[in-house]
């Protein structure tokens, strides 16, 4: 059984923090279950924590991590970065100044569990949810369903910020379905369900999701008599999870302070129009527009108090997402958006809760406004790179002739170059749909959330 709730070893080492320090233990826990077709493929659970020290000096950093979480163990960590800190500072010599204060106050946030979510409840869903599926649907080729539950705790200690305690569960479950085309051909789709919280609250009984899943039957029924897109730059209107998706990668990531100090396409565009006047775009910290965020991140591993980070105003990029270090660089004020996935990993510039705000138009009068083009539904695997050219699957999407949904569309893709695309947009719908079910993946994993509403642009698509 898996104990939740780290012991504190870390307070009494803070009155002897000589240069800027951060001190981190931490546990990640996961647990998997697979079904395919009725046969269970996967039965595992892992836990991964320990303990690692980051100390800042003239300019450089000193960084160590040890596996175990004992008081031996902390002394030894702590030392070892310090050692390394000073070592980086002889030999580089920067010379650069300390770092710039933030608030300080301490930040719990736990909720933690006194009990474990037993494996057999994991098992036990799935293996009943697949059952149900293979007796109600007929058509299909084949079938998986998939529990992933990922639980974080961390306790900080920092030389000037912000300590805490944090704990962070997610629980999702991914049903795929696949069928074959008539001339023999397999198409797929997949949902992912849940999100914040253990998976004994938010699941409760497998019908319960059948809701979901019948409309994502439905879907792939339509897209097992799709058609090939018309390639070239068609007037589009993106759902909400593929232009939050959009947004986070091949947006997002181009204004991380990091990136754009090794020449994203964003580093001398501050201030400039790179969008249409319709998209504002904010990194939320944990909550937004009244409501809590799909992940929220009150205080980050350097520390630093989360606060929102407005990225684009009506179209104006308005700034960036910093660590501690590259708001100093900026002359701005750090919020929050530096973070480790594990013990083992030093903090780095990372989004959090990333969206497009909503408009004012309807979703229906969106499709209404298109006399030849496409309504694109979900995308897949897809990639952008720091100049903010883009390729994405796109897996469901459908025809709009003369104002109405068509015919699905079978797997294509589309591409661009993120500024120029969202200086098309015209039509940006008045809801707000987030999912938070992926990872970002720049150098290490990172839980993250992403969202907005659906938007009307042109962007180019590929054909058969």
């Amino acid at each position: 059984m898996i104990i939740y709730m780290l012991v504190d070893l870390l307070s009494a080492h803070k009155a002897g923090f000589k240069d800027y320090t951060e001190l981190r233990a931490q546990t990640n826990t996961s647990k998997r279950v697979s079904f395919l077709s009725g046969n269970m493929t996967v039965n595992a659970q892992t836990s991964e924590g320990g303990v690692s020290a980051r100390v800042y000096r003239g300019g450089t950093y000193g960084f160590a991590s040890g596996a175990e979480y004992t008081a031996d163990s902390v002394t030894s960590v702590l030392a070892a970065a310090t050692d390394n800190a000073a070592f980086m500072d002889r030999r580089v010599n920067k010379g650069q100044p300390p770092l710039p204060s933030v608030t300080e106050r301490n930040v719990e946030w736990r909720s933690i569990p006194s009990e474990d979510v037993a494996q057999s409840l994991l098992i036990d869903f799935a293996k009943e949810l697949d059952s149900i599926i293979a007796g109600k649907y007929k058509n299909l080729s084949s079938r998986a369903v998939m529990v992933n539950c990922l639980d974080i705790e961390k306790l900080l200690y920092v030389s000037d910020g912000a300590d805490s305690h944090f704990y962070q569960p997610r629980s999702l479950v991914y049903v795929f379905l696949t069928a074959d085309t008539s001339d023999g051909v397999p198409v797929e789709l997949f949902k992912p369900l849940g999100g914040l919280g253990r998976f004994d609250a938010l699941f409760s009984d497998p019908s319960l999701l059948m809701q979901d899943i019948d409309e994502l039957y439905e879907s792939l029924m339509d897209k097992r008599e799709g058609v090939y897109s018309n390639a070239g730059l068609r007037k589009c209107v993106m759902h909400p999870d593929l232009a939050g998706i959009l947004a986070h990668e091949a947006v997002g990531h181009t204004v991380e302070a990091d990136i754009v100090l090794g020449g994203s396409v964003a580093a001398h565009n501050v201030g400039n129009q790179v969008a249409s006047e319709l998209v504002s775009m904010v990194d939320f910290a944990h909550t937004a527009l009244g409501e809590p965020c799909p992940l929220p991140v009150y205080v980050d591993d350097e520390g630093v108090i989360a606060e929102d980070a407005t990225l684009i105003d009506h179209g104006i990029l308005k700034g960036f997402m910093h660590s501690r270090e590259s708001a100093r660089h900026f002359g701005v004020k750090p919020q929050g958006n530096a973070r480790g996935f594990t013990f083992s990993d030093e903090p780095l510039i990372r989004m959090r809760n990333t969206a497009i705000i909503p408009g004012t138009s309807k979703l229906e009068d969106m499709i209404a406004s298109i006399d030849d083009g496409y309504y694109l539904v979900k995308t897949g695997n897809g990639q952008a790179d720091s100049t903010g050219e883009f390729m994405f699957a796109v897996e469901l999407g459908y025809e709009i002739k003369n104002g109405k949904l068509g015919r699905a569309i079978r797997d294509t893709t589309i591409s661009g170059v993120a500024f120029d695309m969202l200086k098309t947009v015209d039509m940006i719908s008045d809801d707000m749909i987030w999912i938070c079910t992926g990872f970002c993946g720049k150098k290490q994993p990172m839980t993250v959330g992403m969202g907005g509403p659906a938007i009307r642009c042109e962007v180019n698509i590929g054909g058969r």
